[in-house]
């Protein structure tokens, strides 16, 4: 895991926590609350991956493609 990784997922976990919080404090239904802190976690890790995953360069080092021709 990498440490970018870590650090996002931390901090959205921490968002996640204080939107249940705010939520049960407002009388939200403790199984909606639930429900939404699995949906937002699932969102918080795929964003996690998607931004710190390293785009695949091809061979000009651009987003793949054919290469320049000389």
């Amino acid at each position: 895991m990498s440490s970018s990784f870590g650090v996002y997922l931390i901090g959205f976990i921490i968002l996640v926590i204080g939107l249940a919080l705010g939520a049960h404090l407002a009388g939200v239904p403790s199984m909606w609350i639930a429900v939404g802190v699995i949906c937002l976690v699932g969102i918080g890790i795929l964003s996690a991956v998607r931004k710190t995953l390293g785009r695949p360069s091809g061979p000009t080092g651009g987003p793949g493609g054919p290469p320049p021709r000389l």
